[in-house]
C-alpha cells in the first residue's frame, strides 16, 4: 500500500504540470470540420489525442481520434467529414483531448451558418 500511495504522490504533480492541447482555429464547410491544435506533445506519453464536435448542451456530433503524437509538427490540422449539424443550428462547439489529461474543459466556439 505504501508503494501505490508513493506512486500517486509522484504522478499527481506531473498531471498538474500537463497542458491540455489549444483550438487554435477550426472551419466548417459542407459537412467537414478542420480543427487547428497546438500541444506541447512529449511523445506517446503525453499528446493531443482528439478532439470533438459538440452542440452547446454538449450533444456529440462526431469525433476525431488522432492515433499518434505530433511532436515535430505544432500547431497541427486535422479534418472530419460528414458533421451533420442539425436545421437552426447556427454554432457548434469544439473540444480537445489529450492523453495525459482528458478531455479539455474549455470549447472554440465554431459559426456554421
Amino acid at each position: 500500500m505504501r508503494h501505490v500511495l508513493a506512486a500517486i504522490c509522484v504522478l499527481l504533480p506531473l498531471a498538474a504540470f500537463a497542458e491540455p492541447p489549444e483550438i487554435v482555429a477550426a472551419a466548417y464547410s459542407a459537412g467537414r470540420v478542420s480543427v487547428t491544435l497546438a500541444h506541447p506533445d512529449t511523445g506517446w506519453d503525453h499528446y493531443a489525442d482528439g478532439w470533438q464536435v459538440e452542440l452547446e448542451d454538449g450533444t456529440v456530433l462526431g469525433t476525431r481520434v488522432l492515433l499518434h503524437p505530433h511532436v515535430e509538427e505544432q500547431p497541427f490540422t486535422r479534418s472530419l467529414g460528414n458533421v451533420v449539424i442539425p436545421a437552426g443550428v447556427t454554432q457548434v462547439f469544439i473540444r480537445a483531448r489529450c492523453n495525459v489529461t482528458g478531455w479539455g474543459e474549455d470549447r472554440f466556439v465554431l459559426s456554421v451558418e
